[in-house]
């Protein structure tokens, strides 16, 4: 079986894609998921609020003088610049898959000379975090989205490699800033964004962590968008959040995706459940006698269905009616 597919014009010999997580923070550790079989590893990302909040809390003593946190801000971010390039440069030579770096950012900032470093340090792709919590009351989502574009507009006006944007679910209009991003020029999309989450701690009355893995549940709400979706933009997909096993990349297949992530399943099952989804995906294919994953791709989309509004549906009038 032909397991190979397109992802932003590079060629993956497999369409499962190691996201960016701890598992993708080192050379070491990236040349393990390439070897396990990843067709694509996206570097664990470089976060601008954590150097920030790491500048801050050397910057915000007031012993400093003002020339000295000058210098603290250069230099924190040339040295965090300078380790992510080193990063990329050394996975980069360690294995023969694309290696797609992770910007996580929020405003414009240094990002896109950034941008152009990583291009010219050889990276296949740039990945592009950019989503803000729509929890600012004075912001409107209006304005929330147009920095997002503006950022990503900015940095494909400066870099010829593809660029894909990973984003949540949390739109008043997902298909309508979808179309924009496609607008932009972006390459790829990514569906969706798991947010760190949060909990409560009852006992000892202070907030925790949450989880930080998916479920294999959380598949279902992103087999809805990429079949929405994937009919209407020019660019490429790629599935994320709850793909645990074979099945769920064949679904995300079917729905329209060029590729999945997966992250968490690595961290529950071990590396080698990459080749057990190889295996799942191969005999899937084989009988059904399909030869390539273009065969079918896309076949459950919207817009090859008998019957879109299944799609569209958002109540459980199902459910409902057999309850009676």
């Amino acid at each position: 079986m032909d397991l190979s597919t397109i992802y932003m014009s590079m060629k993956l010999r497999n369409p499962i894609i190691v996201g960016s997580c701890g598992l993708t923070g080192s050379a070491d550790k990236v040349k393990e998921c390439a070897d396990a079989g990843a067709g694509a590893i996206v570097l664990k990302s470089i976060f601008e609020e954590e150097i920030e909040s790491d500048l801050g809390n050397m910057a915000g003593d007031s012993a400093w003088y003002p020339e000295a946190v000058d210098y603290i801000n250069s230099y924190g971010m040339q040295n965090a610049v300078s380790n992510y390039l080193n990063l990329l440069e050394k996975s980069k030579k360690a294995i023969d898959i694309p290696v797609i770096p992770s910007i996580h950012c929020f405003g414009k900032g240094n990002w896109i000379e950034f941008a152009k470093q990583l291009e010219n340090s050889g990276a296949s792709a740039i990945e592009l975090n950019t989503f803000i919590l729509p929890s600012d009351p004075r912001r409107t989502g209006r304005e929330n989205e147009n920095t997002i574009l503006d950022i990503v507009s900015d940095i494909k006006s400066k870099i010829s490699i593809p660029v894909s944007v990973k984003i949540g679910s949390h739109f008043s209009s997902i298909s309508a800033f979808v179309k924009e991003l496609d607008n932009c020029g972006v390459d790829g999309i990514v569906l969706f964004n798991r947010f760190f989450r949060i909990n409560f701690d009852i006992n000892a009355l202070k907030v925790v962590d949450g989880s930080p893995f998916s479920s294999p549940e959380e598949v279902e709400p992103v087999l809805r968008w990429v079949s929405l979706l994937s009919p209407l933009t020019s660019c490429d997909i790629s599935a994320t959040t709850g793909i645990h096993d074979g099945e769920a990349v064949v679904k995300q297949l079917l729905a329209g995706a060029n590729a999945v992530q997966i992250c968490s399943t690595l961290y529950k099952n071990g590396l080698g459940v990459m080749a057990d989804m190889h295996g799942f995906l191969a005999d899937w294919m084989r009988n059904k006698n399909y030869n390539s994953i273009e065969d079918f791709r896309g076949r459950l989309s919207e817009k090859k269905s008998n019957n879109p509004a299944d799609y569209q549906r958002v109540q459980f009038m199902k459910a409902s009616v057999n309850s009676k």
